[in-house]
């Protein structure tokens, strides 16, 4: 059986134009999946991998991965420690307003 190509964001984008549920969920998400993007982005630039920084959390790597593949919802101690140990914290700065 051969394989069919897919257009992950266009199918999205169908879905939300097509179940309002789906739209609103989806938007929801977006800054999760965005901050932990840019936790990703962080730890691979710093080329450390997830072992690296459970060893250096005192967790394990498994402990890691689920949280970077979203199966898990770590304490916001737990991320701002994983994020200390990168150099980095969180702060909370005020929206900018569209147009």
């Amino acid at each position: 059986m051969p394989y069919t190509k897919i257009n992950v964001n266009k199918c999205i984008e169908e879905e939300k134009k097509r179940d309002k549920d789906f739209a609103d969920a989806w938007e929801k998400s977006r800054p999760e999946y965005k901050l932990l993007g840019e936790f990703i982005r962080l730890r691979n630039e710093q080329h450390m991998t997830q072992a690296m920084l459970a060893k250096e959390s005192g967790s394990r790597q498994q402990v890691i991965s689920r949280i970077e593949k979203r199966e898990s919802n770590p304490t916001l101690k737990t991320f701002c420690r994983l994020l200390d140990i990168l150099g980095y914290e969180l702060r909370i700065v005020k929206k900018q307003q569209n147009g």
